[in-house]
């Protein structure tokens, strides 16, 4: 059964597990000087970051999702988890409370790119860089469209 909740500070060092195991499993273009500078930006914003975690029966964390504004800025699975509808679940519940979700997806993340399309994600564009001027391109994805 799993449960999704806000995050609270007991799950700041989980969070960023998840996030560096979800890394290391699908970002694999990244350089590893880029991969290092990355790691320390998420260490010091995620335990500051309004979270919805995904929770097994015994709360522990499995996978987390960061919503701003309506945009998707974040959606980590646990490697282990990958497959189970955990991430998807987190997607419907972002779009129960953001039915127009946007999010930006790595042009390099096919797998990604794949789990948003069968989720109802639609590309409106493309940037040739990625949020921090890093040449990672971006797809930008909106539900529905």
């Amino acid at each position: 059964m799993i449960k999704i909740r806000w995050s609270n500070p007991d799950d700041n060092e989980r969070v960023v597990e998840i996030w560096r195991a979800a890394v290391d499993a699908t970002h694999d273009f990244l350089s590893p000087q880029d991969r290092h500078e990355i790691e320390e930006m998420v260490r010091d914003f995620l335990p500051k970051a309004p979270l919805w975690i995904a929770v097994n029966a015994d709360d522990y964390p499995l996978a987390f999702m960061l919503i701003d504004n309506g945009h998707m800025e974040a959606l980590f699975v646990d490697p282990p988890c990958r497959g189970t509808g955990i991430g998807a679940a987190l997607v419907r519940h972002g779009l129960s409370l953001h039915p127009e979700m946007t999010t930006d997806v790595n042009e390099q993340n096919g797998q990604a790119i794949g789990f948003y399309e069968k989720m109802g994600f639609r590309s409106t564009g493309r940037s040739p860089l990625d949020g921090q001027g890093r040449p990672y391109p971006l797809i930008h994805l909106k539900y529905g469209e």
